[in-house]
């Protein structure tokens, strides 16, 4: 159990690589918006810039917790291939919510936390991806496609928690992971925090908006 995402961070940043991550500028991604608050601590620790990548679900029709796809801003698409098939699920159905999750909620996110710009300048980067605990995997596959499509150097994954059968799928396609806890029995990744900060939209605008380490909000004078 951790506090809370900063001492998610603090515990996370005891066990990785921070000298090797910082000799070889590795670039910081949340992997989702709810994991700012804890990247952003990381970044300030390491002195290193950090980005978002967008990402959104798609839900199975009549059951808004069935998860049956994701979809990233670079329009990857990561398919629950297993349910598609168990529910009989049109693809077009799916391809269609996908591409009006991109339109509604991606592109709206990019001008919010962005300023309309897609992400970018990845080619040939150490990556480090991170977010505040490992359910299903499915976020991490989806930011994964898009990573390597973008044609980075490398992949490092981080987390509080992660589900152990997950870190086993994830670990072939990642350089290395980085978990505090591997759990066997995962339960959801709230569980793990006792009081955990509330991620409303003011909060992370004014955390990206001060930090000097959110590449999109960089002011000049600020540490690259």
């Amino acid at each position: 159990m951790f506090e809370n995402q900063l001492d998610a961070a603090k515990k996370l940043l005891e066990i990785l690589p921070k000298k090797e991550l910082v000799q070889n500028e590795y670039l910081l991604i949340c992997s989702s918006i709810d994991s700012v608050i804890l990247v952003d601590v990381i970044a300030r620790e390491l002195k290193l810039s950090y980005e978002m990548l967008f990402t959104e679900r798609v839900f199975a029709p009549n059951n808004p917790e069935c998860e049956i796809a994701m979809v990233s801003e670079a329009d990857d698409i990561v398919l629950h291939d297993e349910l598609i098939k168990s529910f009989n699920i049109s693809y077009d159905f799916i391809y269609g919510e996908a591409q009006r999750k991109y339109e509604e909620k991606i592109l709206k996110n990019v001008y919010k936390y962005r300023k309309g710009n897609l992400i970018k300048n990845l080619k040939d980067r150490n990556i480090l991806l991170i977010d505040e605990g490992c359910e299903t995997g499915f976020t991490a596959l989806t930011c994964l496609k898009t990573l390597i499509k973008e044609r980075v150097k490398s992949v490092t994954y981080a987390t509080p928690s992660i589900a152990v059968d997950v870190a086993n799928v994830l670990a072939p396609l990642v350089d290395n992971i980085f978990a505090v806890h591997k759990i066997v029995n995962f339960i959801d990744v709230d569980f793990y925090y006792k009081n955990k900060i509330e991620p409303k939209p003011e909060v992370i605008l004014s955390i990206l908006e001060e930090s000097p380490f959110y590449i999109p909000l960089q002011k000049q004078g600020d540490i690259k």
